[in-house]
């Protein structure tokens, strides 16, 4: 199990005081079994005083022990999923975007935090109820032993023959887990890609096509879901005809007990003690199908952040451009690849200016973006030399090259918050007049004064819709209000009629203030107003 999960301080614990409370419920029928039938021998009251209250003790003692047990669980892995989070997140920046892949940023996100809840909630799922089972078992095993050895080794077979059907439910789960993890992903993919596109997809009456991707993503995860819960259904009933064989063993052991003259009270107990005991087995299958879905997650998890960091080694020196004054530039017999097979562009030799607007065109695959991606230090170059104002990158740190550069794509995030704090994420310190005006020179004064609560408008999911001309021109005002010397635009009308592209790069230009400014562009009418063409190719 270790191998799956680490399992946090807590959890053990917690499994242990799951075992009590399982135990105690076993005791609790047992007990009441065997003071029905010695009552009914009508004993004196005194004799049966002990049973009663151990009857007593084990009715409260189960919900106390399991109220414990849920809490102190649930409060564990709680705790450790927060620490997951922060230790994944951690992993996956310094990945993004050149690790990602054709994956959409949704779909990394969505699968991140599906798979870091299967394998911390497997804590709560897997690990407290299997060991909390296996205590109450040995617990079992235990007491019936004290009363007869046979009966001892009948409960023991059926907790050898629960596990046997537990370990055929994993392998069922795993067989299955795979389908079912494609499946989800692609509802996840599905689901963003056709939030994310509402408004176009209606604009091109495709609303009813996208309900037919939905469904059919779906329809695959509901197969997936049905055939591991027919895997599951199986293991369910299989410990019960595992529990059931054990009652009717024990039943005929216990006949020939009292036969022999054994006490009947004795013999209640012990025909009893199966049938008790299956509530310590019955959530077993259940637990086995949170193992196998805790080992997929894991292996697309550790497959997501184990691969190679895009960028070596760098220095800590500080970068040029801190002053807000645009450095110069310098590309020397550069190469960038995103695999270690081949390279993606180059080499490129070029000089950029301060303050100069260039845009970069060419055909498909000359790596415009990768060349922009060496730009933004989300790769370093494989061979040549990248420097500003002399200095090289490598030389500088991380973090201070990536201050330097804003970064528009052609897809800018709208966050489900306000239209303050869409902006301010770009600098968490700017006031609200800061805010507007990077608004206005982003082309969307107009559009702000229209706003119901102005600032305060929320946007995003559940909120006030934004076209693609609007979401556009927020990622322009985000980029303005940064401040940062450089502009990087990755294609940012892409998606955008000509007329409505030709306003945004217009205003675009105006706004930029003495910044350098470099665009990747496929659309050759691009070019205008630009001071240079750089072509790829």
């Amino acid at each position: 199990m270790s191998s799956v999960w680490r399992t946090p301080p807590g959890i053990r614990g917690s499994a242990l005081i799951g075992g009590l409370a399982t135990a105690s419920g076993i005791a609790l029928t047992t007990t009441s079994g065997w003071l029905i039938v010695a009552a009914s021998h009508r004993p004196q009251i005194l004799t049966l005083m002990a049973a009663i209250v151990a009857v007593r003790a084990f009715g409260m003692a189960r919900p106390a022990f399991r109220y414990w047990e849920r809490v102190r669980s649930h409060d564990a892995a709680l705790g450790d999923l927060a620490d997951q989070r922060v230790a994944a997140y951690d992993a996956l920046v310094p990945l993004t975007p050149a690790r990602l892949g054709r994956r959409s940023r949704s779909e990394v996100l969505g699968g991140a935090v599906d798979d870091l809840e299967d394998r911390v909630y497997a804590e709560i799922r897997v690990v407290v109820p299997v060991l909390g089972s296996l205590v109450a078992g040995l617990l079992t095993v235990l007491a019936t032993a004290l009363f007869s050895y046979v009966g001892a080794v009948i409960v023991a077979a059926m907790l050898v023959a629960c596990g046997l059907v537990a370990w055929l439910v994993l392998a069922s789960e795993r067989a299955a887990q795979r389908d079912w993890l494609d499946a989800r992903a692609e509802v996840s993919r599905v689901a963003g890609l056709v939030t994310a596109n509402a408004l176009e997809l209606q604009a091109i009456g495709a609303t009813s096509a996208s309900g037919v991707w939905i469904q059919a993503a779906q329809a695959r995860l509901a197969a997936a879901n049905a055939r591991r819960a027919r895997g599951r259904a199986l293991g369910m009933a299989l410990t019960g005809i595992a529990c059931g064989a054990g009652t009717v063993a024990m039943a005929v052991h216990a006949h020939g007990l009292v036969a022999g003259g054994f006490n009947d009270a004795i013999a209640a107990l012990l025909v009893l003690t199966p049938v008790a005991a299956a509530d310590a087995f019955t959530p077993v299958p259940d637990a086995m199908g949170a193992w196998a879905r805790a080992e997929g997650s894991r292996v697309r998890l550790d497959r997501l952040l184990a691969q190679d960091p895009p960028l070596g080694v760098h220095g800590s020196v500080e970068a040029p451009g801190d002053s807000g004054i645009p450095p110069r530039l310098a590309l020397d017999e550069v190469t960038a690849r995103w695999t270690a097979d081949r390279d993606a562009v180059g080499p490129v030799t070029a000089a950029i200016e301060p303050g100069e607007s260039v845009v970069i065109t060419g055909p498909n695959g000359a790596g415009k973006s990768t060349l922009l991606a060496v730009l933004a230090t989300h790769l370093d170059p494989a061979s040549g030399s990248y420097r500003l104002d002399g200095l090289d990158s490598r030389s500088a740190s991380v973090e201070s090259l990536r201050a330097r550069a804003a970064v528009l794509d052609d897809e800018p995030h709208v966050f489900a918050s306000t239209v303050r704090e869409n902006l301010r994420l770009a600098r968490p310190s700017a006031t609200d007049d800061e805010v507007t005006a990077a608004l206005e020179r982003g082309g969307l004064g107009g559009w702000l004064r229209g706003l119901p609560e102005g600032l305060d408008t929320m946007l995003g999911t559940g909120h006030r819709g934004v076209s693609g001309g609007e979401r556009a021109r927020l990622g322009l005002a985000r980029a303005i209000l940064s401040g940062r010397p450089v502009m990087l635009l990755d294609e940012p009308v892409a998606h955008l009629d000509h007329a409505t592209a030709n306003e945004v790069l217009d205003d675009l230009l105006a706004a930029r203030e003495g910044r350098t400014l470099v665009m990747v562009s496929h659309r050759e009418d691009a070019v205008a107003g630009f001071g240079r063409e750089l072509r790829l190719g």
